[in-house]
């Protein structure tokens, strides 16, 4: 067989290469967020939206308005699950805005980590009767890493 490259390649052959080629797997959902824009240490606005999809390498989301490329920012991520079936989650994410469109902001993630948000009473009973204590760090963990 030759591999040498020729011009008359068949259509089939060039598309090999194109398409979706990141890396990490995007996952479409729809997750209520609250990000801050970051200069220098400095929280320059803030805002609502949802995510559009959802990666270990980046956060397509929508801000409700333009935010400028290259700056950072920090995203609280209303997560679906609940630790330990009693405790509601968010995951945090900060990174640089890589790429805008109109509203729909491209974010590519340089740390995240899961938290907890404040626990009700109701699942504060719920941990204590399963011998878990709300208040103790192990419950409200950090997750290093984001499942790949």
């Amino acid at each position: 067989m030759d591999f040498t490259p020729s011009r008359g390649k068949p259509a089939a052959q060039g598309d090999m290469i194109g398409g979706d080629r990141r890396q990490d797997r995007r996952y479409h959902l729809q997750l209520e967020l609250k990000w801050k824009l970051i200069r220098r240490r400095r929280v320059l606005d803030t805002g609502t939206g949802h995510t559009l999809d959802v990666s270990s390498g980046g956060v397509l989301f929508d801000a409700g308005r333009h935010l400028p490329e290259g700056l950072n920012v920090e995203l609280s991520i209303s997560w679906p699950v609940l630790l330990h079936n009693a405790a509601p989650l968010q995951l945090v994410a900060t990174g640089k805005i890589v790429r805008g469109d109109g509203q729909h902001v491209a974010m590519q993630t340089a740390q995240h980590e899961f938290r907890t948000v404040g626990v009700p009473d109701e699942h504060r009973r719920l941990l204590a009767a399963s011998g878990r204590n709300p208040a103790d760090p192990t419950v409200t963990s950090k997750f290093a890493t984001f499942a790949r």
